[in-house]
C-alpha cells in the first residue's frame, strides 16, 4: 500500500495510544489489525489499549485539569483553531487514511469529512469565548451571578462511520469548555484520529488531550466505568448506549448519548411541481446517505411518498441511486465505497434477504453476494412492504431504503412516529402551513425541509426517544452538556 495511506507511526512501527503528550505502547503488548474494507486487506496494527491505559490517561487528564480550566477561554480557542488549521493543511493525506480504514469514498465523503472536521475545530475555536453567565437582579446590596464551569475530565467514545468529524466534535466541545479529554476511537477505524493526534503534538499542555485505542468491551468499558471520568459522551448504537447509561448511573456521571435512528423522508406532491422533480429526487438520495453506504444514524431510510406522485418520483429516485458508482473507496471515480467489516456486511445482507423472502420488490439493488471481494453492497430500494416489516423498523445501517406510499398527513405522521427512534427527519413540501404542522408533529431532534444535507457547525443536533440525550455541534449544546452552572451570591455591605 502507498506510504501516503499509512499514518506516521511511533518508533515501534505501530501506533499506540497518545497519553500525556507522548505516544504510549500498551503494557500488554497486544495489537489490533486495521483492515481496508474495500480491499479486505490489512493496513497496519495499532495498540490494543485497555484498563491500564485508561488509568494512565485519566491520571494525566486529572493532573492537567486545574491548569487547563484556568486558561482563558480565548486562549483555549486559539489552540483549537490552530489544530483546525493544521488539519486543513494536511486534509488530503488524512482523507486518504480515512478512506482506507472506513471505506468512505475519497471522492464523495472522506475529503469532505476532513475539511468538515477542520471546520468544526475552527468553529469552536472562534466561539470558545461565548461561555457567558448571567447576573440576577436580587435587589440592592446583593450581587448574584452565575458562571459556566467545566465538569472536569470527559471520556468520549466514537464510532467508525464518521470518525474524524465526530472526533473533532468531541475534542472541540470538551476542550473549548475547559474540560480535559480521553478519546476512544472505534477499533475498526482509529487511524484518522491518530493522524489528528499527531497534528496536535506539542499544541495542548500534556494530559489535556489523550487518545486510547482498543476494543469497546475493554478500553471503552473501562473508560465508561472509570470513577475519574466526570462525563461520558458516546456516539454509536442504541444497544451500547444503554450499557453506557447503566455504567454512568451508579456514580451519577454526566452523560451525552447520540444513538441510532430510523429517519422518515416524507415527500408531498408540491415538492416535484414547477420543475423540482430532478432536484427533489437527488435530495431524497442525499438524505438516505447512499454515498456513505447508508452508514449514518441520520439516514432517511424510510421513504414515504404521496401516492399521487409515486409513479413520477420513484423512477427518478431509483435512477439516481442506481447511477452511483460502487467500488474501492480510494478510487477517485467511485461515489460509494464499502461498509466497514464482515459483521456489518452480513447483517445488511440478512435484512435484505429476509425482506426478499417476504416478497419485497427491488426497485434497484439486490441481495448482496455471500462472499464478496470487498464489502460493497449496491444501493438498494425496496417497495411492496409496509411500516411493520422488520427492515422498516430496525436500523439496517447500510445502503437500504424502504419506500412506502401514503395518502394523508395524518397517515404519514402516524407512520413516521411509529418508531422508538427520534433522531432526524426529512420533509419535502413548499406549503408553509404544512411545514409548520408537520415539523411540529414529527418526533425528531433534527428536521430538514427540502434538503438532505449534513450537520453544520453552529446548529444544535441531537435526538429524542431512544435516539439519545443531549445535543452537539453548537456552542449552546456544548454549554448544556459539558459545563454546569455555578451561582454566586454576595452580600455587599453598605458604605460606612
Amino acid at each position: 500500500m502507498s506510504p501516503l495511506l499509512e499514518p506516521k507511526l511511533p518508533e515501534q512501527g505501530l501506533a499506540g495510544s497518545y497519553i500525556n503528550g507522548a505516544w504510549h505502547w500498551p503494557a500488554s503488548g497486544q495489537t489490533l489489525t486495521i483492515e481496508n474494507p474495500s480491499r479486505r486487506s490489512p493496513i497496519c496494527e495499532v495498540g490494543r489499549g485497555g484498563a491500564a491505559e485508561i488509568d494512565l490517561a485519566v491520571s494525566a487528564a486529572r493532573a492537567a485539569s486545574t491548569g487547563w480550566r484556568a486558561m482563558a477561554a480565548a486562549e483555549r480557542g486559539k489552540l483549537l483553531a490552530e489544530l483546525g488549521r493544521r488539519l486543513e493543511e494536511n486534509a488530503e493525506e488524512v482523507a486518504r487514511v480515512l478512506a482506507a480504514e472506513s471505506g468512505n469514498a475519497i471522492k464523495t465523503q472522506s475529503r469532505g469529512e476532513a475539511m468538515g472536521a477542520a471546520g468544526v475545530l475552527k468553529y469552536y475555536g472562534g466561539v470558545a469565548v461565548e461561555q457567558k453567565g448571567e447576573t440576577l437582579p436580587l435587589g440592592p446590596g446583593l450581587l448574584s451571578y452565575s458562571t459556566r464551569e467545566p465538569h472536569g475530565v470527559v471520556g468520549s467514545i466514537i464510532p467508525w462511520n464518521s470518525p474524524l468529524q465526530l472526533g473533532a466534535v468531541k475534542i472541540s466541545m470538551a476542550l473549548a469548555t475547559g474540560n480535559c479529554l480521553i478519546l476512544k476511537p472505534a477499533e475498526d477505524a482509529p487511524l484518522a484520529i491518530l493522524k489528528l493526534a499527531e497534528l496536535a503534538e506539542g499544541l495542548f499542555p500534556p494530559g489535556v488531550f489523550n487518545v486510547v485505542t482498543g476494543l469497546g468491551e475493554e478500553a471503552g468499558a473501562a473508560l465508561a466505568n472509570h470513577p475519574g471520568i466526570d462525563k461520558v459522551s458516546f456516539t454509536g448504537s442504541s444497544e451500547v448506549g444503554k450499557l453506557i447509561g447503566r455504567a454512568t448511573a451508579d456514580r451519577i456521571a454526566k452523560l451525552t448519548l447520540e444513538l441510532g435512528g430510523k429517519s422518515p423522508t416524507i415527500v408531498f406532491p408540491d415538492a416535484i411541481a414547477e420543475g423540482r422533480l430532478e432536484s427533489t429526487a437527488q435530495q431524497v438520495v442525499n438524505a438516505m446517505r447512499f454515498a456513505r453506504q447508508g452508514q449514518s444514524c441520520t439516514a432517511g431510510s424510510r421513504l414515504f411518498v404521496h401516492r399521487s406522485i409515486w409513479d413520477q418520483l420513484m423512477p427518478k429516485v431509483t435512477e439516481k441511486a442506481a447511477a452511483l458508482k460502487v467500488g474501492d473507496a480510494l478510487d477517485p471515480e467511485v461515489d460509494m465505497g464499502a461498509v466497514i467489516n464482515a459483521e456489518r456486511y452480513s447483517e445488511i445482507r440478512g435484512f435484505i434477504a429476509e425482506a426478499e423472502a417476504q416478497g419485497a420488490e427491488f426497485l434497484t439493488g439486490a441481495t448482496p453476494a455471500d462472499d464478496p471481494a470487498g464489502f460493497t453492497p449496491q444501493p438498494t430500494i425496496l417497495s411492496g412492504l409496509d411500516n411493520t416489516w422488520r427492515i422498516a423498523r430496525e436500523e439496517v445501517f447500510g445502503p437500504v431504503m424502504v419506500a412506502i406510499p401514503f395518502d394523508s398527513e395524518a397517515e404519514v405522521i402516524a407512520m413516521a412516529n411509529d418508531t422508538h427512534y427520534g433522531l432526524a427527519a426529512f420533509l419535502f413540501t413548499h406549503d408553509v402551513s404544512r411545514i409548520t404542522r408537520m415539523t411540529r408533529a414529527i418526533d425528531a431532534g433534527w428536521i430538514q425541509v427540502n434538503q438532505g444535507g449534513g450537520q453544520i457547525p453552529g446548529m444544535s443536533y441531537g435526538g429524542t426517544k431512544q435516539s439519545g440525550m443531549g445535543s452537539e455541534y453548537s456552542i449552546e449544546g456544548a454549554l448544556e452538556a459539558y459545563t454546569y452552572r455555578k451561582c454566586v451570591t454576595i452580600n455587599i455591605e453598605p458604605a460606612a
